[in-house]
């Protein structure tokens, strides 16, 4: 019943145009897009710079900021989707073995409260996966810290937005193949084929990085300080974003590294070229090809793109939406269903106290009448099923116990025997003719002994010994040898030997 509420209610409706965010430093991209006629198309776009830090100022000065550029550019949309910058993001890497899914979200869990320096409970976390052979996948693991996302939320609030996701624009701009499906709406158009790709995005004061690979995205990560603004004019640090993505390249797995063919470059043309010539005396000896990728192709995204746009994260991000291809990494926590939101808003704490008091106890006791009848119904099949089986096992207890008198597994004789031995004297002094046993602890003992002081000797050391009892002299012939004969009790009774 909760899973068809669930359905019913977080069902989001298939949205028609969408506003486009992408957030890199201080700098606010934005883009309303609509899809029409099978098409996409531009309504407004606009570029900002932010006075203040969405992180640590006050949220509702930070959304009247938002509201009075968008209300500057003419933009009344209220929908959006927005582009976290790939620096916030903490990556770990894991390799996962060939295990049922269940096993292998226990072992991801754990791998993740490993892999990260800080609580995991305080991150918003999202995966990829891509698969390494025999089976095995390589899992790349992100989170971002849930102050920085509880701080997007209201300052998009007090700006009269509803975000709709949250994901990285670099992720939008060069997805993995194979995107998964939004849920709202429906199954997604095949995405472009990009296994094997490298790409770089120049922000405004990073360049941040990709790797996709295999159907997922095996590395994420910003170079922070290689690029600079010098009297207006930005340089790009080729050297150092160069040197950065060797040493990426180096710590992934050898079939993932091999696998990597194509470096695209997003930014301005003023900035993208110099990194890609430096790239092309770096890379290009050994097979990888270099690309500036400044306009996006007709079919980009599964539907005609009307005129020719300039690559931009937040066009990439509301474009891939509004087709259905849900972000990679899904960093929007997921909002409670219209009924967990009444129940919060209206019941009391007293109330909502006692009535799921009251519920729990209607449930559980309901749920115990109803678990005894199954079992009783399920205990009387098995009985019908198994009577016959146990009528004949019952008869053949009965005769085994009828019989077992007979049969004694204690091995009273040979522990009767060992008494004996351990009573007699090791030097010869008193040795024994025969030993009869009747009815199993009735024991009669007859043989020679030097003297009476060897044989007192002995039947005292018999006496103290454990089970023995009763020990009587009936004969004694004799000085120097003497013969004797004695009996004793042993244990309980038994089964008759001799």
């Amino acid at each position: 019943m909760n899973n068809i509420l669930n359905l019913r209610f977080r069902k989001r409706k298939k949205l028609h145009s969408l506003l486009g965010l992408a957030l890199a430093g201080s700098r606010l991209e934005g883009v309303v897009l609509r899809r029409a006629d099978g098409g996409l198309q531009v309504q407004q776009s606009f570029s900002a710079t932010l006075t203040l830090d969405p992180l640590t100022a006050a949220p509702e000065l930070v959304g009247r900021e938002i509201r009075n550029h968008l209300d500057a550019a003419g933009v009344r949309e209220r929908h959006c989707v927005l582009g976290l910058p790939v620096k916030w993001a903490l990556t770990a890497h894991t390799e996962l073995p060939p295990l049922p899914e269940a096993d292998a979200a226990s072992l991801l869990k754990m791998e993740t409260e490993r892999g990260f320096p800080c609580d995991t409970a305080t991150l918003q976390l999202a995966s990829s996966r891509c698969p390494l052979g025999e089976g095995k996948q390589h899992v790349l693991m992100v989170g971002i810290p849930r102050t920085h996302i509880t701080a997007l939320e209201l300052a998009l609030a007090a700006a009269k937005l509803k975000p709709v996701s949250f994901g990285f624009g670099l992720t939008a701009l060069q997805p993995p193949v194979g995107g998964a499906p939004s849920p709202a709406d429906g199954p997604a158009p095949a995405a472009q084929p990009s296994n094997g790709v490298l790409a770089l995005s120049i922000g405004e004061n990073t360049v941040s990085l990709q790797i996709t690979c295999g159907g997922g995205v095996v590395a994420l990560r910003a170079f922070e300080g290689t690029v600079e603004s010098d009297t207006g004019r930005c340089t790009v640090h080729t050297e150092a974003v160069a040197r950065e993505t060797r040493i990426t390249l180096g710590q992934l797995p050898a079939g993932l590294r091999d696998a990597i063919k194509h470096i695209r470059i997003f930014g301005p043309r003023e900035l993208a070229q110099p990194l890609a010539d430096e790239f092309e005396l770096r890379f290009e000896p050994a097979g990888l090809q270099v690309e500036v990728v400044s306009v996006y192709a007709g079919d980009e995204f599964g539907a005609p793109i009307a005129g020719s746009i300039a690559v931009s994260a937040a066009f990439s991000l509301a474009a891939r939406w509004l087709m259905g291809q849900a972000p990679v990494f899904e960093l929007l926590p997921p909002k409670p269903t219209i009924i967990e939101q009444f129940a919060a808003k209206y019941s009391s704490g007293r109330l909502r106290t006692v009535g799921a008091a009251a519920a729990g106890i209607v449930v559980i006791v309901g749920g115990l009448f109803l678990f005894q009848e199954i079992e009783l119904i399920h205990l009387r099949s098995q009985w019908s099923a198994m009577a016959d089986k146990v009528q004949q096992l019952q008869a053949v207890q009965d005769r085994l116990q009828q019989f077992q008198p007979w049969y004694d597994r204690n091995y009273r004789a040979l522990a009767i025997l060992r008494e004996l031995t351990l009573a007699f004297p090791e030097d010869g002094s008193v040795t024994a003719k025969t030993i009869e046993i009747e009815n199993g602890n009735t024991i009669t003992c007859s043989g020679n002994a030097q003297d009476s002081a060897a044989l007192l000797a002995t039947l005292a050391k018999l006496r103290a010994a454990e089970g023995v009892s009763g020990i009587k002299v009936d004969l004694i012939h004799g000085k120097s040898p003497m013969q004797f004969t004695f009996h004793f009790q042993y244990g309980y009774g038994g089964a008759n030997e001799s």
